[in-house]
């Protein structure tokens, strides 16, 4: 049984959202263990020691349900890809190669339009990236590619934006920190991913449905505003300067403890207001039924899309308790976490 710290513990998410993972959930920990390897987004010997230790593939098994096997294996492959590139991000500016970070910036954006152009890129994070990406818009049409696109195009450009703060030594006000973060979280993409996995493009109508975006933006604040509660002691051993604690704490005069107790209070907020606004969502989704085919299969989609909404509220919580991402107090060096490669990657 995983023990949560009490300035961590949630009692809600325990007793109001039950956990749930995929079926697929131990091939899906295999395949991606060895994608990794074989794309060398890792070198062996930490994809051995520390992969399944890190608990990528959980996060998304107990997130996408019901999604067929080689969605959610394409989403899972993604997200571990997605890790790693945030943790390159950081080494580059830890070791100031902003030169290397601004090729690499640049080569994400041309990947992201042509992938199949490069999948045998030199640098692994590229070819790695232009692979998944590939997969994930072989399962749905241009349109919903196109929209994936525009909303990634806008995180890359984030994390530069993060990027330029760090090496500054700018810590974002508050609001500031927030408009940030819901693009570096990349809130879109996850939310754009419950498509796939339940098999269906959502018409525009009903992603711009007042109580649908509310409830998606819910699950993804939680979700941004705990890793922030969870990171905390190691943004701050990294001297890190994102993070809304960090922020608090600078521009609000907060307190260390002041700090956690606004982050959790926002937190507990996110999961009250998501209860509300999920009933007012899934009668939307009901309404949609209106006896043609089209309407029942949007109603199942909505269904689905909210359902799994629901688990990235248990998913986040249990992930960041099982990951050894964020067991820092276990680390050699509370700075540099032991899974990462410190070298410039992709320079040769």
């Amino acid at each position: 049984m995983t023990v949560v710290p009490p300035a961590l513990c949630l009692p809600v998410i325990e007793d109001e959202f039950p956990r749930q993972l995929h079926e697929y959930w131990p091939k899906l920990q295999e395949r991606t263990r060895t994608w990794l390897l074989e794309k060398r987004l890792m070198p062996a010997d930490k994809v051995s020691e520390y992969a399944d230790g890190l608990c990528y593939t959980d996060l998304m098994a107990g997130y996408y349900l019901g999604a067929p096997d080689d969605v959610l294996q394409a989403i899972a492959d993604y997200s571990a890809w997605f890790f790693v590139w945030d943790d390159r991000h950081d080494r580059d500016i830890v070791h100031a190669r902003s030169a290397a970070w601004r090729r690499l910036r640049f080569r994400l954006h041309a990947a992201l339009d042509s992938p199949g152009t490069h999948l045998a890129h030199g640098d692994p994070l590229v070819a790695g990236f232009a692979d998944s990406v590939a997969r994930l818009y072989a399962f749905m049409p241009t349109t919903w590619n196109t929209r994936f696109a525009r909303h990634f195009h806008e995180v890359i450009e984030a994390y530069d934006r993060e990027f330029r703060n760090r090496a500054r030594g700018i810590v974002p006000t508050v609001d500031d920190y927030l408009a940030l973060r819901r693009l570096t979280f990349a809130h879109r993409i996850w939310t754009d991913l419950l498509e796939p996995s339940a098999g269906c493009e959502l018409p525009d109508f009903v992603r711009r449905n007042t109580v649908y975006r509310r409830a998606a933006l819910l699950s993804q604040e939680f979700a941004a505003w705990y890793n922030d509660l969870c990171s905390l002691p190691k943004e701050i051993a990294g001297e890190e300067l994102h993070n809304l604690g960090i922020s608090l704490i600078t521009h609000e005069k907060l307190t260390l403890e002041e700090a956690v107790e606004d982050l959790r209070r926002r937190i507990e907020e996110c999961i009250t207001e998501f209860l509300t606004v999920e009933k007012d969502a899934l009668r939307f989704a009901d309404g949609l039924a209106d006896g043609t085919v089209r309407g029942k299969e949007l109603s199942i989609a909505v269904r689905a899309c909210l359902a799994n909404m629901r688990n990235w509220f248990s998913s986040v919580y249990w992930f960041h308790h099982e990951s050894g991402r964020y067991m820092v107090d276990s680390w050699d060096d509370r700075s540099t976490p032991p899974y990462v490669n410190n070298e410039a990657a992709g320079e040769k």
